[in-house]
Order: C-alpha cells, then structure tokens, then sequence
C-alpha cells in the first residue's frame, strides 16, 4: 500500500516539511514516485517516522537517532540501543544534576532577595555563583 506525504504526515504525527527533511538527513528512505512525481511511502516509513520521534522524545539527537537506524540497517534489528540507552542516561543524569544546582541557586537568589546582578557581584552574601569553582582550580594551578 502506497501513502502520499499528507497521510505518512497524518499517521505519524509530523509536519510534511518533516518528511523531505528526514529524507535529505538519510533518517528515512527516499520512496519511490508516482507517474506524476508525487512520493509514495510504504507503511514502514511510518514506523520510522514515529521510531524517530520516540527516540527524540527519549532525548537522543537527530545525529543520534541517524546512527541508530544506520546501524539497525547494517546489523539487521540490533541497533546498540542498550548501550546508547546507557550512554544517554549518564548524559541525563548529569543534567538532572546541573539542573539540580541551578534550581537551588534560584532558590537561594529569591531567598536572598536578590534583584541586581551587579550589586549582588559585589556583596560577599550574594548565594549566586559568580564563578564556576572547577574553572577556578584550573586557574589557579
């Protein structure tokens, strides 16, 4: 069964324009044409479609999500997904750790009082952190 760029759009819950893009980055196939030229995608490109999606949602970049399906291609259905699963969960976890700190600060601003930056450079109190302390050990050595 052949789809025109409207339905795979429609079913996968993407943009039109979304379509030629992921065809131009090699995320999906390019599908044959009509006697007019009009793409026609198969059902699998709507699979696709939505495995992109889902792994963009997971967090993995467009960059990521090229390899993924690069190597599922070449290895069959074994895509390394456990161990860039992995990967990407020490990226997660160390944003949930800066975000951790940032929210923290806020917190500490607001409770402070804070609403000058350049007054708050110059007060000792101030709980905003100026500098980041490893750039401070790396030059101080």
């Amino acid at each position: 069964m052949s789809l025109r760029v409207g339905e795979v759009a429609k079913a996968a819950g993407v943009h039109r324009e979304t379509l030629r893009y992921y065809e131009r980055r090699g995320l999906l196939d390019s599908p044959e044409r009509s006697p007019g030229g009009h793409r026609l995608y198969d059902e699998q490109a709507v699979t696709t479609l939505r495995v992109i999606k889902a792994a963009q949602r997971l967090g993995f970049t467009l960059d990521e999500v090229a390899d993924l399906i690069e190597v599922g291609r070449s290895r069959g259905q074994d895509s390394g997904l456990q161990l860039r699963a992995r990967e990407k969960l020490v990226e997660v976890e160390q944003r949930l750790a800066d975000l951790t700190t940032i929210r923290a600060n806020l917190i500490a601003a607001l409770d402070a009082g804070c609403d000058d930056l350049h007054t708050c450079a110059g007060n000792e109190c101030c709980p905003i952190p100026f500098f980041d302390l490893a750039e401070l050990t790396v030059a101080t050595r």
